[in-house]
């Protein structure tokens, strides 16, 4: 039996999800150049609004030459915290290694 609460989630607006996405790359150390975001002169994600969805992309592994990108549609504020924090972790493994 399903209840109905009387709300619904708020819907999501790409454009200030993707101002938000920027926010939180910005604060994870990443400087943004045209819709993609790099450290170090190494390019590790990319996003962008694509009618009503964010289109991000991640590295696999941070690559100057040549990097393959992941890539993901974003659709919900949900996806695009677990964008977020799937980064951050990768950031701190990569920065682990170079270390």
């Amino acid at each position: 039996m399903a209840e109905e609460w009387g709300f619904a989630p708020p819907p999501f607006c790409p454009e200030d999800a993707l101002a938000s996405l920027r926010r939180s790359l910005r604060e994870l150390g990443l400087s943004e150049r045209e819709g993609k975001f790099e450290r170090r002169g190494t390019l590790l994600a990319r996003a962008a609004v694509e009618g009503d969805m964010i289109r991000a992309a991640r590295v696999r592994k941070p690559s100057r030459s040549s990097p393959v990108w992941m890539e993901r549609t974003l659709k919900s504020s949900a996806e695009v915290r677990d964008f977020c924090a799937d980064l951050k972790k990768q950031l701190a493994l990569w920065s682990d290694l170079d270390d």
